[in-house]
């Protein structure tokens, strides 16, 4: 089969499964949330999607950020059947002043739903100033103190990662966690959504330890770390640690001090495949993390590529999956498509690395994958579900 074949069959694929999931949308359930109706739209006319990107600011990397993101946006929206799409797009920075500048912006030029921004300050911002017109924010964000109220997030979230990983652990007589975690925000907010999630799925939670991120910090606690999840009968070590940061120090360190991965499983909060070189790490042999659709990544990033020469930024599909939301809403026919009830039904939309859907309190669910090492090698131990059934991995 010619490369061309090939990717004519992914976008074929692709599009019977997007198609497939707005039929699923419009037998959706009755929506439970209130909130914000959104705007009445006019059939026939095409619904203005005002895009908010973090350009503007002069960092290299926003603007390419910014640019991938807009060329996802694109892509959705050649995708879409019977679906007319205004794209407005926008600068929005990373600050307060900038996103909120750029949503009152758009409001005035007659936006009816706002994609982004990226930024949590930029992006609690946007959804602030567009609020009293009843405008909901789909924000790439995944900064979870933000959501609520007309702020939708479609970044995905440690919560959602971390009930996964737990839910999976206790299904398989694993209940006892300690959580391992830096001394940083990004640890801080890891650390309290595995809390909640053991607490949410009937684990018991034997302690939690910080540490400075550091080398030395790391290797200063490593003691500590082994001797109180040995000593609470842990029966997993949940980490908030990244592949390009504390990961490996922690991986190789802490079964040096006693704490031996065949006897406590190492579970991970971050994707631990996102970098080849983890494979061999010591602690990750055997443990758990999650994964999202890799089969819709592939395809997206195929069609991606096709289109603009070049691989997709990793958050450019919550730019495709916030237009593939939006045109499954609007051609589900209802009077407010767009309003905070419809958002938030039951059913979901499908996207770019799985289904996912937004919950009534802003935030999300996404589908996830378990998997774990073996061999220096990824296996699957429980895929992602495909839809939002109410089954295994919900």
């Amino acid at each position: 089969m010619s490369m061309f074949a090939r990717l004519a069959a992914a976008r074929k694929a692709m599009l019977q499964l997007f198609a497939l999931f707005s039929l699923f949308w419009a037998a959706a359930c009755d929506p439970l949330a209130t909130g914000p109706a959104g705007p009445e739209l006019t059939a026939g006319q095409a619904v203005k999607v005002a895009l908010l990107v973090p350009s503007g600011s002069g960092d290299s990397a926003d603007t390419f950020l910014a640019q991938t993101l807009e060329n996802a946006a694109r892509l959705a929206m050649s995708d879409l059947t019977g679906v007319q799409i205004e794209l407005m797009v926008y600068s929005a920075g990373a600050d307060g002043a900038t996103g909120a500048a750029a949503a009152t912006r758009a409001l005035s030029e007659g936006a009816q739903i706002i994609l982004g921004p990226l930024y949590a300050e930029s992006a609690n911002a946007a959804g602030v100033a567009v609020a009293g017109a009843g405008i909901n924010v789909l924000a790439f964000s995944n900064n979870t103190s933000i959501a609520g109220n007309n702020v939708f997030l479609l970044g995905s979230t440690f919560q959602n990662t971390a009930n996964r990983l737990v839910s999976y652990s206790v299904g398989q007589g694993i209940d006892r966690f300690m959580v391992v975690h830096a001394n940083d925000l990004q640890g801080n907010f890891g650390r309290d959504a595995i809390v909640s999630a053991v607490s949410g799925n009937g684990g018991t939670l034997v302690g939690t330890q910080g540490y400075p991120l550091s080398q030395d910090g790391i290797l200063a606690s490593a003691s500590q770390i082994a001797a109180t999840a040995t000593g609470g009968g842990a029966e997993a070590v949940f980490m908030t640690a990244g592949v390009n940061a504390d990961l490996p120090i922690l991986a190789t360190v802490l079964p040096e001090r006693g704490l031996d991965p065949a006897a406590i499983r190492y579970v991970g909060l971050t994707r631990w495949d996102s970098a080849p070189q983890a494979m061999a790490l010591p602690g990750l042999q055997n443990g758990l993390f999650a994964t999202p659709d890799t089969q819709m990544l592939a395809l997206f990033e195929s069609r991606y590529a096709a289109a603009y020469g070049s691989s997709p930024h990793p958050l450019a599909g919550l730019a495709y999956d916030g237009i593939a939301a939006i045109g499954a809403l609007v051609a589900s026919g209802q009077r407010n498509p767009l309003g905070v009830a419809a958002l938030t039904s039951p059913q979901g939309f499908q996207g770019t690395q799985g289904v996912f859907r937004f919950l009534s309190n802003g935030t999300n669910q996404r589908a996830l994958a378990v998997a774990t090492i073996r061999n220096n090698q990824v296996v699957v131990l429980d895929p992602a579900p495909r839809s939002f059934g109410g089954g295994a991995g919900f």
